[in-house]
């Protein structure tokens, strides 16, 4: 309808921290693969692995329209360069970078990429694989799941898996009233 107002996007903000040889990001914009893996590269580096989280269109046989996710960003930020400062260090890495993406992601776009560069590649996939784990574990960041069809939405911890609470479609809950 030309009446109606146009969706409002949030502004294009990216926030960081950097130290040492880690990289932590929260944004509202698409993440760009070749930036992060950037970030990582150095001489000294035999393999660089990246991880890109996607948003996947069903959870538990539901259909996902998209995800929103939100996050308390200076706590956030906080704890992204505490895990990324551990495993730098745990594994000898070369460098670590992690940036993940805040409001809405839709089906198929990359939610969070992580990128570790280490002499070599074995180093490089376990600490991947423990920067992953420890953000969805730790990390202040919160999803939103919207189902297709009267379902509504779900808020979620950002880890697989945990339970949410239910929301009905103009976003109120309908939890058991705890």
């Amino acid at each position: 309808m030309a009446n109606e107002p146009e969706a409002q996007q949030p502004p294009s903000t990216t926030e960081f921290l950097q130290e040492d040889n880690c990289y932590v990001a929260l944004t509202h914009d698409h993440l760009d693969v070749s930036s992060i893996m950037d970030r990582v590269r150095s001489p000294e580096a035999g393999a660089i692995v990246l991880f890109a989280g996607t948003t996947r269109n069903n959870f538990n046989n539901k259909p996902v329209i998209d995800l929103k996710y939100s996050a308390y960003t200076p706590l956030a930020l906080r704890t992204m360069l505490s895990i990324a400062k551990n495993i730098l260090q745990k594994h000898s890495l070369k460098g670590i970078a992690m940036i993940h993406r805040l409001g809405v992601v839709p089906v198929g776009e990359e939610s969070i990429l992580i990128a570790v560069s280490s002499p070599h590649r074995k180093a490089a996939w376990l600490a991947g694989e423990e920067a992953l784990e420890e953000c969805k574990a730790r990390v202040e960041i919160w999803k939103l799941e919207e189902f297709g069809g009267e379902e509504g939405g779900v808020w979620r911890a950002n880890r697989d898996g945990a339970l949410g609470v239910q929301v009905d479609a103009d976003g109120g809950g309908k939890g058991n009233g705890k």
